[in-house]
């Protein structure tokens, strides 16, 4: 077993950390604040690369494997979270689901231009209700010559509002229920659609959550992605690969706020020594390095195993369970370490316990997390 990265990850790895460190960590308080979407960043990172990291290159992407992919989300997502899930969804959600369903002349078309940053994609399945039940579709897609016409409401599209185009579920067959489903690819300069409410949030404020409305937007036929019917398991498909960026996010962000707590521990005084030569302290920095580590290690077998293996849906949501809660854990004895401090903007680890909340949440909760491994376990030991 080899636990040392190779040196083109390393490389990719250190450039992701000086952009980050250089480019992002500055202006991250300042994008949380304000809530500002991080485009020109976003721009920067399609230039360096990172916005199609594991699509092949010829269709413009890196060509590189997903554990590259994950070592850079993890760097950029310690400098800002916001900055990381715009990549992981650009990444995981939009050019992964093209690259492995879409038609040669749809990966022609759109990887290109998705995979450079030169054009912004999102993902939305999410509905008013279809939450946890995402193939519980109130959208509807109606076909009508050589197009279909698309009416609905979607909610919680990461970048929905900033998005050039976005991988789009809705039902073509409601009596089918989840078979029913069916992906498009949507350009949103179509007309019919609009961006409704944007949300404002606890953590990754700089990454905007739209509300988008559809009134008869026309899709043509050739943008259905994958075939009718199909939608849901894409969806399912898509999500895997986002629950392992969505691990190294947590890991990133968990990295950060333990980092800021060690110094700041070598660096207070209360009773005449430094803070850190408190047993309390150092057993609250014992725990979040050994969380660290396990996480680490999870999320890396995630990446190693999608490269390596036709399913890995039981790893990748081991990756996210694990490392999102050990990520609030960790920014919440980060707070703790810092006292009163900690609670206020003047020290990063409070936006770091804020960002980390959400990785409980989006690409499936927690709870839908040990869902999915345990189906998996136990059709495991059915064979």
């Amino acid at each position: 077993m080899q636990f040392e990265l190779t040196n083109e990850q390393k490389m990719i790895q250190e450039a992701a950390r000086d952009f980050a460190q250089k480019e992002i960590a500055p202006v991250a308080a300042e994008l949380d604040r304000e809530e500002k979407f991080p485009a020109e960043i976003v721009k920067k990172l399609g230039e360096l690369g990172f916005m199609g990291m594991t699509i092949p290159t010829e269709y413009g992407g890196g060509g590189m494997d997903t554990l590259s992919y994950v070592l850079a989300v993890e760097q950029v997502a310690k400098a800002c979270a916001s900055t990381a899930i715009i990549m992981s969804v650009n990444n995981s959600l939009v050019c992964y689901p093209l690259y492995e369903f879409g038609t040669e002349e749809q990966k022609k078309k759109y990887l290109p231009q998705l995979a450079s940053g030169q054009k912004l994609g999102a993902f939305s399945l999410t509905e008013p209700n279809a939450g946890s039940d995402a193939g519980n579709q109130q959208t509807t897609a109606v076909l009508q010559g050589d197009n279909y016409v698309i009416n609905g409401t979607k909610i919680f599209v990461t970048g929905g509002n900033m998005a050039d185009y976005i991988i789009m579920t809705a039902s073509t067959d409601k009596s089918k229920g989840s078979r029913g489903v069916t992906a498009f690819i949507v350009d949103t300069k179509w007309p019919g659609f609009k961006v409704g409410s944007l949300e404002h949030k606890l953590g990754i404020r700089a990454a905007s959550t739209a509300e988008l409305v559809l009134t008869d937007m026309k899709v043509p036929k050739e943008n259905v992605l994958g075939t009718p019917g199909e939608g849901y398991k894409i969806a399912l498909r898509a999500l895997d690969g986002a629950r392992v960026g969505v691990s190294a996010q947590a890991l990133g962000i968990a990295q950060a706020a333990f980092e800021v707590a060690v110094r700041y521990s070598k660096q207070r005084q209360q009773f005449g020594k430094f803070i850190s030569e408190f047993q309390a302290i150092q057993w609250m920095i014992a725990d979040m390095a050994v969380s660290i580590e396990a996480a680490r290690l999870l999320v890396y077998k995630s990446a190693f195993v999608k490269d390596t293996k036709k399913y890995f849906s039981k790893e990748a949501a081991m990756a996210k369970l694990f490392a999102s809660e050990m990520a609030s854990d960790v920014t919440s004895k980060a707070i703790q370490i810092h006292g009163g401090y900690g609670y206020t903007r003047d020290y990063p680890v409070e936006r770091n316990y804020r960002d980390a909340r959400i990785t409980q949440i989006y690409e499936g909760t927690s709870e839908v997390q040990k869902l999915v491994i345990a189906a998996t376990v136990l059709k495991e030991f059915a064979q």
